[in-house]
């Protein structure tokens, strides 16, 4: 039961210091969908996902009102498109990505994710055909978000695919450059890619869910911060303290969001991510987190040490407050989405490198990550295979969401607009690795993957 104190600081935490509920993701079962014909396949897809969703984004205005709480966007994931297209034996599954687009235009969603396939250990025709898909289909759809998990903990990192996909990244970035490249914003590559995420563009129903789920993903970057000004000069445990109790009454107004969804959309409540997702707008920002727990800079020494703090506070407080709490849980590092760490790129204090080193810590990885146009395709399969490897021996999700901005270079930026911000263009190591990517084939598992 919320309590009525519960209710007021809540409501503080709205109006002054930016506490939303990030997303309110409905997930949807696409496999008996499947069938021969492209055509109706299509006509399935759009059906299943207009009825189901059909009263997503006014339940969500809804229950905005009600509570006063600002609820962000409404999204829709849906099963990965690799495993509902195969029977099809299309060449393409284009149609597939428009006919869900036209779908999220119709129930009016933010995003819908679920263009995705799972190639950890190997790629089917149908794994081949979306990949070989997704450069056209992010092109000529607006909602539309693609995920490829290419390595796990217990399978290792399938190198033929990272290979691939760092020619489809430079593929879409030339094919959306008129659009600041913005295909690639839209298009994430996964180690151990979980199953319930709400987050875009790395949402997909897992095939171990349920035909239909609601998942919510709470934020507040703003609301740890302002309470991280209260411990100022503290030692860690006060500081660590803090932000549990911070973190518990976030997830408290994301839990009440998500039972109230559930029952007014007669929807299976699944799972409260806690990740703070920050925005560009001053005051919701991680950066300025590290900022204020002592770091001149984002990128500063220290910061990854701050960055761990700060993901096990948030786990530790949230799953006091929730049961049910899973996706990715813990602190993202957008470049793009946060003033601070755009900041911090354009000073040099943070680097790939550093990025890298945090992401050992975090909830993905390299985010949002503007880089030079004239990048090759080599190399960013080797920065891929860095972030999976991370992935792979720490057990844990890393993802990268990479942007060849072409036509950009170093010291100018890239406009995305909205919730993407935008991002300075960081250099890449210059030296080249192509002849390792050449190598292909599979990582092998680490021996700690043995767990049986």
């Amino acid at each position: 039961m919320i309590s009525r104190y519960e209710v007021q600081e809540t409501n503080k935490m709205i109006r002054e210091e930016n506490l939303d509920i990030r997303t309110i993701t409905m997930g949807i079962n696409l496999l008996d969908c499947a069938c021969e014909d492209m055509n109706k396949l299509c006509d399935k897809i759009y059906d299943r996902i207009t009825f189901r969703a059909e009263k997503l984004v006014e339940t969500g205005e809804i229950i905005s009102k009600k509570y006063g709480i600002p609820i962000v966007n409404k999204r829709i994931s849906v099963t990965p498109i690799a495993l509902v297209g195969g029977a099809t034996g299309a060449s393409s599954y284009v149609p597939i990505a428009k006919a869900l687009d036209r779908a999220a235009q119709t129930v009016g969603v933010n995003f819908i994710g679920g263009f995705s396939a799972l190639v950890h250990k190997g790629c089917s025709n149908a794994d081949n055909v979306l990949i070989e898909s997704i450069p056209e289909a992010l092109d000529v759809t607006q909602n539309v978000c693609s995920s490829i998990n290419v390595g796990s903990t217990r399978t290792g990192i399938n190198m033929d695919a990272v290979k691939r996909i760092g020619e489809i990244i430079k593929l879409t970035a030339e094919r959306t450059a008129d659009r600041s490249s913005i295909g690639c914003a839209k298009f994430v590559v996964f180690c151990n890619a979980p199953e319930d995420n709400p987050f875009m563009a790395g949402a997909f129903h897992g095939v171990g869910e349920r035909d239909v789920v609601i998942n919510v993903g709470v934020s507040g970057p703003g609301v740890v911060k302002k309470a991280l000004e209260e411990v100022r000069g503290k030692d860690f445990e006060t500081l660590c303290e803090q932000v549990k109790r911070t973190a518990f009454k976030i997830t408290r107004a994301g839990q009440m969001v998500a039972r109230e969804a559930s029952q007014m959309l007669d929807v299976p409540f699944g799972i409260i991510d806690l990740s703070l997702a920050p925005t560009p707008a001053v005051g919701d920002s991680i950066a300025e987190i590290f900022e204020e727990m002592g770091l001149e800079s984002a990128g500063a020494p220290g910061t990854t040490a701050a960055l761990a703090i700060l993901n096990d506070s948030v786990k530790k407080g949230g799953v006091m407050a929730s049961s049910c709490v899973g996706g990715l849980s813990g602190a993202f590092i957008p470049v793009s989405e946060d003033h601070a760490m755009i900041r911090a790129a354009e000073n040099g204090a943070l680097t790939l490198e550093k990025l890298e080193a945090m992401t050992c810590v975090c909830s993905v990885g390299l985010d949002m990550i503007a880089i030079p146009g004239d990048t090759s395709s080599s190399t960013i399969s080797g920065i891929i295979a860095d972030e999976m490897a991370i992935g792979m021996i720490n057990a844990k999700t890393t993802a990268v969401r990479i942007i060849p901005a072409i036509g950009k270079k170093v010291g100018e930026s890239v406009e995305f607009g909205g919730l993407l911000g935008y991002a300075p263009i960081m250099p890449v190591n210059p030296y080249q690795c192509e002849q390792f990517i050449m190598r292909g084939g599979r990582i092998p598992a680490p021996i700690h993957s043995f767990k049986n």
